[in-house]
């Protein structure tokens, strides 16, 4: 019987996984939403140090809706955290949109990133940044990156290149998938987010083990988000 370490998940299983942990188990998406949120940020706090600023770019979806959470708990610990959105705000609804309703009451500055002002203008914000999270596109994405998150993944690659002085470089980590990285075949579309690590929830992504994949993802973690382990191995096994 494979351990969690040795599951992989399709695009597909993640979202029968998802599916059932609601349908079958009652477990409020929510929730799944804030396990993940909170074990993301837990581990992005090993690499924070006093003085440290944290940008994190977020999508409508609910990779977005993690990023909130994660931008929560940052800031409950005290970090420097600002939001990037890369969406119409008045566009992002249900367990995402909550979080950034929470988000917004607890005034974490937040910053236009979804348009081409907005992108044009951002990158020297996201310059101060030492370390940045992506939680633009999740495993729902394949296919092409269309406007204007293309242009928000091109700005992001550039701005995390490394400083050519040789001072500390910015630290990027990619939530459950890099953006623009197709999670069933590890094609990367142009642009993808090039990440140092990637916080993948359940169980490793099909496409992660693709040639070529590791320069997108980095060191890979795998986060437990609360579904239980006989669905996951019912699931990934196609039983």
């Amino acid at each position: 019987m494979a351990t969690k370490s040795e599951i992989t998940l399709t695009r597909a299983q993640v979202r029968e996984i998802d599916r059932r942990c609601i349908d079958d188990y009652g477990i409020p998406g929510i929730v799944l939403m804030e396990n993940a949120g909170r074990g993301a940020s837990d581990i992005i706090r090993r690499h924070a140090v006093d003085g440290d600023h944290i940008s994190i770019i977020c999508g409508r979806g609910n990779n977005g809706g993690d990023g909130f959470v994660i931008a929560r708990h940052l800031a409950n610990a005290g970090l420097n955290v600002e939001i990037f959105l890369a969406c119409d705000p008045a566009k992002v609804s249900g367990d995402a949109g909550v979080n950034l309703a929470i988000a917004q009451r607890m005034k974490i500055p937040q910053w236009a990133f979804d348009s081409l002002l907005g992108i044009d203008q951002q990158p020297s914000r996201l310059a101060r940044s030492t370390i940045l999270v992506d939680a633009v596109l999740g495993t729902g994405f394949s296919g092409d990156v269309r406007s204007p998150l293309d242009l928000v993944i091109h700005a992001i690659n550039e701005t995390a290149h490394p400083a050519r002085d040789g001072s500390r470089r910015m630290h990027v980590v990619t939530i459950d998938v890099p953006s623009g990285l197709d999670c069933d075949t590890g094609r990367p579309s142009d642009p993808a987010i090039r990440a140092d690590e990637t916080i993948t929830f359940v169980a490793r992504k099909a496409g992660f083990d693709s040639p070529g994949a590791a320069v997108h993802t980095g060191l890979v973690h795998v986060v437990d988000i609360g579904a239980p382990l006989e669905l996951i191995r019912e699931v990934a096994s196609g039983a």
